[in-house]
């Protein structure tokens, strides 16, 4: 991919070019990045509801396997939070940046126990570099390896999974809810995490209420059994939001960094569905949609999906739009080409 350089504007905003300039006067015209108050109002009222209706089941069944069930439940009002937190910490929900950060730190931190801080700062810097090898952070090789160029590189865990990571990538993401509060908890003791007092206030105050609430109404086999039920459920589905938006799309590396439009719809996908996909993955099966605006209202990026995928026809930009189904087949490829030079090394 060629690199298409434009005057860089400050960091956290979009480029200017005219591409994208003309898309953005097509969007604002059409209203789609006014914001939706009683859109939010009544999400986070039945996001609330239905969190308070979890535990409140939960206390009600006791002790009986039974509870189980409530652990499946609120795995998924979890996912809801994290949901909410994320359009949140867009600046989709409310105006004030301090507004933000609270209802933020509320809902990751004290409500699912996840280090809001470090997610976005994390998160920010992939939206300004979407699938970029060295620059975007969810490329890291940690545990998987997302190229052959990692894989030829890699030691440890990432070299003993490489080999097998298509396999095993679904089991694994049941360890993404533990690995979000490890990292949230290693955040509090770095040198750049903002508000510390108050993250780990709220971390610590999570954390308590909710083991004591699972050791307290439960035996300690059955507050185990929640415990993990709950936990890896929670990050299976989170990590089945997130896979299909980047997953398997192109790669960019060193000063291959083009402009934003192309640098946004090139590294993503759109998965196709109905109101239903919408609410289970949050809107962002419109990644396109949601990388290119990322401060539009949830509900809008439906309607501006048919903008930007008749903007980027007229462009001649590639828009990629796929089932759900086919985008996990495609990520499931991508990890598994990724690996060949460990499997072909261990066949050597």
């Amino acid at each position: 991919m060629n690199s298409q350089q434009t005057v860089r504007p400050p960091p956290g905003e979009p480029e200017t070019g005219s591409d994208f300039a003309r898309l953005s006067k097509k969007i604002q015209a059409a209203g789609l990045m006014a914001r939706r108050p009683g859109y939010y109002a009544l999400r986070i009222a039945l996001v609330t509801a239905l969190y308070a209706a979890g535990w409140t089941a939960f206390v009600l069944i006791g002790d009986s396997w039974w509870t189980l069930a409530a652990a499946g439940f609120l795995a998924v009002v979890f996912g809801q939070v994290a949901l909410l937190a994320h359009d949140i910490a867009h600046r989709q929900v409310f105006r004030l940046r301090r507004a933000s950060e609270l209802s933020g730190r509320i809902a990751g931190n004290l409500g699912i126990g996840m280090g809001y801080g470090w997610w976005q700062d994390k998160h920010t810097r992939h939206h300004a570099n979407p699938n970029h090898e060295e620059l975007d952070p969810d490329l890291d090789p940690d545990i998987f390896v997302w190229t052959q160029g990692q894989a030829r590189a890699a030691r440890g865990l990432p070299r003993l999974l490489g080999r097998s990571q298509a396999f095993l990538f679904f089991p694994l993401l049941t360890l993404e809810g533990f690995n979000l509060h490890v990292s949230g908890m290693r955040s509090l003791f770095g040198g750049t995490l903002k508000n510390r007092g108050w993250e780990a206030a709220l971390l610590v105050a999570h954390t308590g209420a909710y083991l004591g609430a699972l050791f307290l109404v439960l035996p300690p086999g059955k507050a185990v059994a929640f415990l993990f039920v709950h936990q890896c459920l929670f990050g299976v589905y989170l990590g089945s939001i997130f896979a299909p938006n980047h997953k398997g799309m192109p790669v960019l590396r060193g000063a291959d960094r083009p402009d934003f439009l192309r640098r946004q719809v090139l590294t993503s996908r759109d998965v196709r569905g109905g109101r239903f996909t919408d609410l289970v993955l949050g809107g962002l099966n419109y990644q396109i949609e949601h990388h290119l605006f990322p401060s539009m209202p949830s509900p809008h990026l439906r309607r501006a999906q048919a903008i930007v995928r008749s903007h980027c026809r007229e462009l001649g930009v590639s828009y990629l739009e796929t089932s759900l189904i086919g985008s996990y087949r495609q990520t499931l490829a991508s990890l598994h080409a990724a690996g060949a030079p460990l499997r072909q090394a261990r066949t050597a």
